[in-house]
């Protein structure tokens, strides 16, 4: 047995603290992203840092839906003696919108497996999936303001119909978006490849596209089925 003496301060087996064998270094992973830092705590990885950052930002957009949210429930019964909720909302047609965009998220969950093993062609075909049926949810969306529009149920007919344009508007407005940036996602891949920032990339939209549809999982219930059985 060795009977050199190690100092409190010099043991290797203390917490936070993890031995390296000779010729070891510290070097960073590529593009940081296996990346801890140096010694007791460092910055972390750019994966960590950028999930936490997009985390940030959708509590914020979801902040804000609450704000709307919270105006739709104080005015979903000032119909100014026009239509109700029960008067215009048909649940086939928002069913087959939940459908669609409860799949797409499905799809999007493949296509973030896919992504993980580097299967190129696999996570093209769930972004494609997930993209095409986001499609079907906005159209539907769509149709019914365009009918709701003709039938002179117009946002301006009441404050009712003026918080639920703007509540499933915003909603239809952020799937717009993330349509678009999948869009990207999908020639960035093509080009680039697997590469971490793509990687990242993906992740955060993979986290957005799953933030909407727990918040049309809510749109659903308090506008839809309250509002056709109230």
């Amino acid at each position: 047995m060795s009977d050199v003496a190690v100092s409190p301060g010099t043991d290797p087996y203390r917490l936070g603290h993890h031995p390296h064998p000779p010729g070891h270094s510290h070097g960073h992973g590529h593009d940081g992203d296996e990346a801890t830092g140096h010694g007791e705590g460092g910055p972390a990885s750019k994966r960590i840092v950028v999930a936490y950052g997009f985390w940030i930002f959708l509590l914020s957009d979801i902040i804000m839906f609450s704000a709307f949210f919270a105006t739709y429930a104080v005015l979903v019964d000032a119909t100014a003696g026009g239509p109700t909720g029960q008067d215009l909302f048909g649940l086939t047609r928002v069913a087959i919108e939940t459908a669609a965009l409860l799949t797409s998220s499905f799809a999007c969950g493949l296509a973030m497996i896919a992504s993980q093993v580097r299967n190129h062609l696999w996570t093209q075909i769930g972004l494609l999936a997930t993209g095409l049926l986001g499609l079907v949810f906005l159209a539907l969306e769509l149709q019914e303001f365009a009918i709701m529009i003709a039938e002179g149920a117009g946002p301006a007919r009441s404050a009712f119909l003026s918080a639920f344009f703007a509540l499933v508007g915003l909603h239809g407005l952020h799937v717009f978006s993330g349509l678009l940036w999948l869009g990207t996602m999908m020639a960035q891949v093509a080009v680039k490849g697997f590469h971490p920032r793509i990687l990242r990339r993906l992740m955060c939209f993979s986290l957005f596209w799953h933030a909407l549809d727990i918040i049309w999982v809510a749109l659903f219930t308090v506008v839809y089925l309250i509002g056709t059985t109230s």
